[in-house]
């Protein structure tokens, strides 16, 4: 009754397929595993991580929609960054026979090398060496997943790897703080090993059917982790708005989230906004839909217009509150934005766009 979908910007959304690990071995400042492949289907093939020589080494899947948005962006860093070696490796197929008619489909926009993870006989995706060795060692439940290795064979930073081109362009520099990127990946895991303990707890209230059994969870976690705020407190805005049913509530603790705790997070103010506006959303009130347009407009200004997702948002903004003309400037953009990524991400957008051009010649 209360869950949420969320439609946020895509190269930011990652594929889940297995649990975390009981327990994390591998981390940043760690000596690389061997790369253990059961081919390359594409490129150069990679048998080993030479010293002095440093590597990207990304995590991928044909069925990961995220993962198909990515692929060109490595393609960029890869032709960016010629004194990287770039390895894909596809990992946690159900059907390892499509990943070579995949590769052969993204063309030029998947311009690196390739491998498909070694799967023993009769075994599940998840039970690949690499996923094994490098995923679930270092805790990752989630792709694209991409970690970067140094001239010394060592992990010097892992995440995903549309947020990699700071750390990889530090470390082609030989600027990159190996200790420091170490010590947050630390902290990273500590908190993801939490937020799955609060998924639990959360998925129990959820079961229950009662909404205030699971705000009481969220308001629980908030108070003893402040930090968490800016991830838990769009779900508890619409859980005071959908689930208890306290408008008033959910309208001022939403105006607190947008000036407060969310206000230099573009992602969560265009999570909450989103919330408010998306198609399949009920429908807001006039000061409901004010507040996703306050947030929507922050979070655009901060991404300085250009994520896609984010225009997409504030252009539902703009047409729920009545204002045809700049929903259709603002999607039209959002439309030019994604230009290139894959249909699963455009198709609603070009869908709005021509609801809101339809709507605009009727005024």
């Amino acid at each position: 009754m209360w869950a949420r979908r969320l439609w946020m910007t895509a190269v930011l959304v990652g594929c889940a397929a297995v649990q975390a690990s009981a327990q994390q071995t591998l981390g940043v400042g760690d000596p690389a595993p061997a790369i253990q492949v059961k081919e390359f289907v594409k490129g150069a093939p990679v048998s080993s991580l030479e010293k002095g020589k440093q590597y990207v080494v990304e995590f991928w899947a044909t069925w990961c929609g995220p993962c198909r948005v990515s692929i060109p962006h490595l393609t960029e860093m890869q032709k960016k960054h010629p004194e990287f070696t770039f390895v894909g490796v596809s990992v946690w197929e159900e059907d390892q026979k499509g990943v070579r008619p995949f590769v052969q489909q993204m063309g030029d926009k998947m311009a690196y090398t390739v491998a498909m993870d070694d799967v023993p006989e009769g075994g599940k995706g998840n039970d690949g060496k690499m996923a094994k060795s490098w995923m679930e060692a270092a805790g990752q439940n989630g792709i694209p997943t991409a970690f970067l290795i140094d001239r010394d064979g060592k992990i010097a930073w892992i995440g995903h790897p549309m947020q990699m081109d700071e750390p990889l362009a530090k470390l082609a520099a030989g600027k990159w703080d190996v200790a420091a990127a170490r010590a947050q990946f630390q902290k990273e895991q500590a908190q993801a090993r939490k937020m799955n303990e609060l998924r639990d707890k959360l998925t129990k209230a959820q079961q229950s059917g009662d909404a205030n059994q699971f705000l009481a969870v969220l308001d629980q976690a908030i108070t003893d982790d402040p930090s968490l705020e800016p991830q838990l407190g769009p779900q508890k805005f619409v859980v005071l708005l959908r689930g208890v049913k306290a408008p008033e509530k959910a309208l001022t603790y939403g105006n607190q989230l947008v000036d407060g705790p969310l206000k230099d997070n573009p992602g969560a103010l265009n999570e909450l906004a989103w919330m408010i506006v998306a198609p399949e959303a009920p429908k807001a009130d006039v000061s409901t839909i004010k507040l996703a347009l306050k947030a929507a407009q922050r979070a655009d200004t901060l991404t300085q217009g250009k994520e896609p997702g984010i225009a997409d948002t504030l252009a539902k903004a703009y047409f729920d509150a009545g204002n045809r003309s700049k929903a259709l400037e603002t999607q039209e953009r959002a439309v030019k934005l994604a230009k290139g990524a894959p249909p699963e991400v455009t198709q609603g957008l070009t869908e709005r766009l021509e609801q809101y051009r339809k709507a605009a010649h009727r005024q």
